[in-house]
């Protein structure tokens, strides 16, 4: 079954005490060279699924390119995990998940099917 996919997140994972600046750093490139993303607030503590703080980085499927691309190479040793939006939170965070970096644990129970 092909599901539809109406946006997609990022998720980039740092530590408050090491690696902020980093994260930082690449927020503020990504809103300057994507400036249709919706850079979503600093959580520096864990908060949902996610392990670890993080900050989300949703977007149109149409940016997915150029994003996917610049995250690869910008990402500076940052977790990331980059997902689609179809609706099925659980198997967005799982089944359909593209990780860049360490693969973190998350608590998929707190998701819904």
């Amino acid at each position: 079954m092909t599901e539809t996919i109406t946006g997609w997140h990022a998720h980039v994972y740092y530590d408050p005490a090491t690696n902020r600046s980093t994260a930082a750093a690449l927020r503020e490139a990504l809103a300057a060279r994507f400036p249709e993303a919706v850079l979503g607030r600093w959580h520096d503590v864990p908060v949902g699924p996610h392990p670890s703080a993080m900050y989300q980085v949703a977007f149109a499927p149409g940016l997915l390119p150029g994003l996917l691309a610049f995250l690869a190479l910008n990402r500076a040793g940052l977790a990331i995990l980059l997902h689609p939006e179809t609706g099925r939170h659980r198997a967005d965070h799982s089944d359909h998940a593209l990780w860049m970096g360490a693969v973190l644990p998350l608590r998929l129970e707190m998701l819904p099917e």
